[in-house]
């Protein structure tokens, strides 16, 4: 099935954000998972190691990600790359929400600073 519908995704609302998964086993994937990610405005979201890389695109508004210490400020358009095993780390300063479209491998998995693993069902 290579075409997946709107009324597909599947909403998980977890940690202050509400990500909203399209690609992903049960679509028809076999390697690839994909969601967009809703963060509401002046959300911290918890520091975390993740297993596989990730990529981001900021589809609107602003937002500052850190990767292994090194922060920057995204504003739609732009887009980064987290290596696997690297600290993550995303917040939106602004008043206003911000989405982004992010791609990673099947089995991702995060460990959160506490030292519990997270498997984040939409990258299952």
């Amino acid at each position: 099935m290579p075409f997946i519908r709107a009324d597909e995704a599947v909403v998980h609302e977890i940690h202050g954000g509400r990500f909203v998964s399209y690609v992903r086993p049960d679509t028809g994937s076999r390697d690839v998972a994909a969601w967009r990610v809703e963060i509401p405005a002046a959300m911290v979201g918890p520091t975390h190691t993740i297993s596989e890389e990730e990529t981001f695109y900021v589809l609107a508004g602003r937002l500052r990600l850190t990767i292994d210490a090194e922060s920057a400020e995204l504003r739609a358009g732009d887009a980064a790359v987290a290596p696997a095993g690297s600290e993550l780390a995303i917040a939106n300063t602004t008043d206003q929400p911000a989405r982004l479209w992010v791609t990673t491998r099947v089995g991702l998995t995060a460990e959160l600073a506490d030292g519990t693993t997270f498997a984040p069902p939409w990258a299952q």
